[in-house]
């Protein structure tokens, strides 16, 4: 089975060598396309087997990831859990609300509850999303058992602690993101990339 740096960069998903924004806002020289992975099943199923594979002893009942891009791979680790412990594994997810918090719709918190669940997402900087993930199961009665990331960029930054509750990741690629007023980037005047991340949306709130 490959690994998951194996797997991202088979399909292109590892963009380095350029000046990136990412959701949170930070800027960085290199970046995740997860859109890259998702448009392929099998390797995003190859992606959601390593997820599998590697909770398959923890009793999950429920993988829940944090909307858009986090949905094929709450699905697919639900259905390699499945496989596994021939048990229903659900597959759920969190989405934004207006004050960008992520919160459950749908019923969704009424089915998380009491059931021990598995919080997954793509790639992190901050891990901001993920604890937002983590306050809403909280919230909903849910048991969570651990969280997984496919990639941890900073794991100095995020952390069990700094998630608030037990953390690991599939693979670690480090990359260095800075505020906007301490980006060497920036200071380099090398242009921000508009093709990839959230560079665009972050030129025309500037502007």
């Amino acid at each position: 089975m490959r690994d998951i740096i194996s797997i991202l960069k088979s399909v292109g998903a590892i963009v380095t060598h350029s000046h990136f924004v990412g959701t949170s806002g930070r800027h960085m020289p290199g970046y995740i396309k997860k859109d890259k992975l998702t448009m392929h099943t099998k390797t995003t199923s190859e992606v959601g087997k390593l997820f599998a594979n590697k909770f398959k002893n923890k009793n999950i009942e429920a993988v829940v990831a944090p909307a858009v891009g986090g949905i094929p791979l709450s699905q697919w680790t639900a259905y390699h859990l499945s496989q596994i412990t021939k048990k229903d594994v659900l597959s759920l997810y969190t989405e934004k609300d207006e004050k960008s918090n992520q919160i459950f719709k749908r019923g969704y918190d009424l089915v998380v509850k009491n059931k021990r669940v598995l919080i997954i997402e793509d790639a992190t900087t901050t891990g901001g999303s993920v604890k937002k993930v983590v306050s809403s199961v909280k919230k909903a009665g849910g048991k969570i058992v651990t969280v997984c990331v496919m990639i941890n960029r900073d794991p100095k930054l995020v952390n069990s602690k700094s998630v608030g509750a037990p953390f690991s990741s599939l693979g670690i690629f480090k990359v260095p993101s800075y505020k906007e007023k301490d980006c060497p980037l920036c200071k380099k005047h090398i242009p921000i990339d508009t093709e990839t991340g959230w560079g665009k949306k972050y030129l025309e709130y500037k502007i």
